[in-house]
């Protein structure tokens, strides 16, 4: 007994070796720093004069301010439309691809491609498809159209990147869920006389709801979060309508110097997510089909 005790207890230590980087990082890379940031926004500070306790000035501030809800409001339209396309195209696709069409390991591969190829890559290649002189799209539509330098057009130019860059992973997750659904299903749905319509409506989806609920919040949380897009191609122009909240929160400290201020909005960007993750997990009781 004793002797199964040391063993216990030397594994148990030898796992916590093997651990203890992670939770070093973890620790000093992620709950100090969230612990500092939420002190800095009840403070001003400009990263070169003592840090000032300013109480609630700084959500005062954000709430005050005209352009805070308009860069709220540029956040939500395009996290709101990204998550739409960008459950719905790699659906299709994942449903089209299943099918073992000829040709669909290659559809696969050119579709997940767009996920691991780095931003800075894909910000060059899309600013010159955009590009209203010589770019590939106005090209091929016959239009002149100044994609990321006309207000009207700039977001819905973003969403098409985003959406575009994420259907592979999606649809990924989509071809592995469909991987595990048990055929006779759909042939017994074709004895019926389900159409591909209704096989879909009815037989798919419900099937596929845990997948599809899972893909629609990290797709939605990675949407409030998007920077590097924004910074890459347009920084928040023209007139800041694609000015969204972690771009705010960039200008804020490190162009403005605005510690307080960048870390307030951080923490609204928190409780938004927050609120819109228990929103969806509160759906997920009425949406997500869970076989018995």
């Amino acid at each position: 007994m004793n002797l199964r005790h040391a063993l216990f207890n030397e594994q148990a230590f030898a796992g916590l070796i093997f651990v203890l980087p992670a939770l070093a990082g973890t620790f000093v890379f992620i709950l100090i720093p969230v612990f500092c940031s939420f002190a800095l926004s009840f403070s001003s500070w400009d990263l070169i004069n003592p840090i000032c306790f300013v109480g609630f000035d700084n959500y005062r501030q954000i709430f005050t301010e005209p352009l805070f809800y308009k860069i709220f409001f540029n956040t939500f339209i395009f996290a709101f439309a990204t998550s739409i396309f960008g459950v719905i195209i790699p659906l299709i696709l994942a449903v089209i691809l299943n099918d073992k069409i000829r040709g669909s390991e290659f559809f696969k591969t050119a579709y997940f491609l767009p996920f691991i190829t780095p931003m800075i890559v894909i910000g060059v290649v899309w600013q010159w498809i955009f590009d209203p002189n010589i770019g590939f799209l106005n090209n091929f539509l016959h239009l002149h159209i100044n994609w990321l330098y006309d207000s009207r057009f700039a977001l819905p130019a973003l969403i098409i990147v985003s959406v575009w860059k994420l259907i592979g992973y999606n649809m990924i997750i989509f071809l592995s869920a469909l991987s595990t659904i048990n055929q006779n299903l759909f042939d017994a749905a074709k004895i019926d006389g389900a159409d591909f319509f209704h096989t879909f409506k009815n037989v798919l989806v419900p099937l596929l709801s845990p997948s599809i609920f899972f893909v629609v919040i990290i797709t939605a949380i990675s949407s409030f979060q998007v920077f590097d897009l924004i910074y890459l191609m347009t920084q928040g122009g023209p007139l800041d309508s694609t000015n969204v909240i972690v771009y705010a929160i960039y200008k804020n400290a490190f162009e403005y110097f605005n510690i307080g201020k960048a870390s307030a909005i951080a923490y609204v960007l928190f409780i938004v997510i927050l609120v819109l993750t228990l929103f969806q997990w509160y759906l997920r009781k009425n949406l997500v089909y869970i076989e018995e």
